[in-house]
């Protein structure tokens, strides 16, 4: 049985990787922060493992800041994959907190690697690193791929390129299979009520029932390349079956504007979003990223892995879930 090692396992991405991996049999360690309020909605579900079975699904408390923690879990799991995916994540709060920004998303990746190599690791495990588009920031080129040249345009996507790199020294330095995954913006209805595209998917639902009366949004001009979280992570753990170690583009080769991912949003639901978006300055950040499109050729060559879900079925995917949601929310508010 392989085991696996998942930062960010409460997040978005981590959530799907751990039910994939569960699914192909794995013993999955994810770590965890030390809160006052539990945040673990997204892998509750993922209980039912222990069910019946052996447990396959353990949670360490543990943190990028921390080098001692991983250090200590590192010798104590002595994992065969392990799969960055924690970092403070959103753009826009990265200009308010940068240092902070930089400390878990750039040096939190150097401080598990150098885990990786101080506990001896490098000979035998498998890492991933969670990179991002937003690392082309002002693109040099359309579309990007993996050799296109990175211009972030925020304090995260620095700190994203500063853990990119890492992990490419370190592979080349100490022969580390560690691979990095360019992910393209990636949603789901797990994705963060903070995110452009689920606060436009929430916001739809909820004025469709009558609970919210508008919407408050910065730049709705710019374009991303949106594909499915959970499509995505099987995109991860196929570089990491790979004979050797890489970095890889995954994205759906389109892009839209925000008003377009407004449109198939509030369209499902028979709603004008016209009639209900209102512009904030406020919601803008202090240096634009205008357009992300990648294209995942070299995945599909070297991986076998393409996107599925573009972003008309993708928006109705997290729509139709987050109208249940409404419904629910309403009856109580009824009550």
């Amino acid at each position: 049985m392989k085991r696996a090692l998942i930062t960010g396992i409460t997040g978005q991405d981590g959530s799907y990787l751990a039910e994939l991996l569960l699914e192909k049999g794995y013993e999955v360690h994810g770590i965890v922060r030390r809160s006052s309020s539990l945040n673990r909605a997204r892998i509750d579900h993922l209980h039912q493992w222990e069910v019946g079975k052996k447990q396959r699904l353990f949670l360490h408390y543990g943190d990028l800041a921390d080098s001692v923690s991983l250090v200590k879990l590192l010798y104590q799991l002595q994992p065969d994959e392990i799969y960055n995916l924690a970092a403070q994540s959103h753009v826009r709060v990265s200009f308010d907190v940068p240092e902070y920004t930089a400390d878990i998303t750039g040096v939190g990746a150097g401080r598990i690697l150098e885990a990786i190599r101080e506990t001896g690791l490098f000979k035998k495990v498998r890492f991933y690193q969670a990179s991002s588009s937003e690392m082309f920031g002002k693109v040099q080129e359309v579309p990007q791929t993996e050799t296109t040249p990175l211009y972030p345009r925020s304090p995260y996507a620095c700190a994203k390129v500063m853990a990119h790199y890492l992990t490419i020294n370190y592979r080349e330095s100490y022969n580390l299979f560690a691979c990095s995954g360019i992910l393209f913006n990636h949603e789901s209805p797990r994705r963060g009520e903070a995110f452009v595209t689920r606060k436009i998917t929430l916001a739809a639902a909820r004025i469709k029932v009558g609970l919210q009366k508008k919407l408050v949004l910065g730049n709705i001009d710019s374009k991303r390349d949106w594909g499915y979280a959970k499509e995505y992570v099987e995109g991860m753990w196929r570089m990491l079956q790979q004979d050797k170690p890489d970095d890889y583009v995954l994205a759906t080769n389109e892009t839209h504007t925000v008003k377009e991912f407004l449109a198939a949003s509030f369209g499902a639901l028979d709603l004008d979003w016209k009639e209900f978006v209102k512009f904030d300055a406020r919601y803008l950040r202090p240096a634009e990223v205008d357009l992300l499109i990648g294209s995942y050729r070299k995945a599909k060559k070297k991986l076998g892995w393409e996107p599925k879900t573009r972003m008309a079925g993708l928006a109705k995917l997290m729509v139709e879930h987050d109208y249940e949601l409404a419904k629910r929310e309403a009856r109580v508010a009824q009550v």
